[in-house]
């Protein structure tokens, strides 16, 4: 293709041919949407695991592909519906924390008189210890979904807040900014039509990271005990095999479902990889070629 045609092709355009030209992007992307697929499929994939069963701690075979647990629960159905109450905690921490992240990163670059507050609250915030402060709110406001939504998502905002404001920053100075603040535009309008894009390749890589992150944090609470008991997670699943004693015994009661969260964390981070590689001008050129 030559440099006229390449010029004339959008942006967002180039970054998907880029991206689709990266093998690992586009086995992130679908191993992501495999457990997706598994989260809105479960009750077609396998029954909810309730009650008990006949085979105690039976080991993987034909008849339970991931084994039992202590109870003679098929875990083959624990990962399966689990995907979906981990998948929701990580998506709706992620949300949350990405619109509390890029409304302080916003505000902060753009409105100069809230940028020196702003950017002490996330100082604090980032300095705080995350994990004892998740526990102690998870274990006061009591285990749910929703408390693990909200208690994940508060404290993983600063760090999107802090990536956006970086971003924003130069954007802000930019002569079209000034142009539209000449022409009488209101700040919504400047946010909307001029920031807001600059940043959203920023936003699109937080949502997947901040996800995983989420997902990751939720098993960790659920570990501890700090999870929803009345619906399953990865990380219930690890905390029943640790209170049983099979942790130790029965390897396949923690193999799997850490394995389901291992494939989260790394295709959510190879899709972000592979999608900063792809907004690299000179690999989209290459790509286009």
């Amino acid at each position: 293709m030559s440099g006229a045609d390449v010029a004339g092709v959008a942006p967002r355009v180039r970054t998907w041919r880029a991206f689709r030209a990266n093998p690992l992007g586009m086995v992130s992307v679908g191993m992501l949407l495999l457990l997706v697929m598994v989260a809105l499929a479960a009750p077609l994939i396998a029954d909810y695991p309730r009650g008990y069963g006949d085979d105690v701690l039976a080991a993987p075979s034909s008849a339970h592909w991931f084994g039992t647990d202590n109870l003679g629960r098929d875990i083959f159905a624990q990962v399966v519906w689990g995907t979906r109450t981990s998948l929701a905690v990580g998506l709706g921490a992620s949300a949350l924390a990405i619109v509390l992240g890029v409304a302080v990163g916003v505000g902060a670059a753009y409105f100069k008189r809230l940028d020196t507050a702003l950017g002490m609250l996330v100082d604090v915030m980032l300095s705080l210890p995350v994990l004892p402060l998740m526990i102690l709110v998870a274990a006061l406001a009591g285990p749910s979904v929703s408390t693990l939504v909200v208690v994940i998502a508060v404290f993983s905002w600063p760090e999107v807040a802090r990536v956006v404001r970086s971003q924003a920053m130069p954007v802000v100075t930019l002569s079209f900014v000034d142009a539209a603040h000449v022409m009488g535009a209101p700040n919504r309008w400047v946010l909307v039509r001029h920031i807001l894009p600059a940043v959203s390749p920023v936003i699109t890589v937080s949502v997947v990271l901040t996800a995983s992150r989420a997902v990751l944090s939720e098993a960790g609470l659920s570990f501890l005990g700090l999870g929803d008991p009345s619906s399953w997670s990865w990380g219930t699943v690890l905390y029943n095999a640790q209170r049983s004693g099979a942790l130790s015994s029965s390897w396949w009661t923690a193999l799997f479902p850490s394995l389901a969260i291992l494939v989260l964390v790394v295709a959510a981070t190879l899709c972000s990889l592979a999608y900063n590689d792809a907004r690299n001008p000179r690999n989209r050129q290459d790509a286009i070629r």
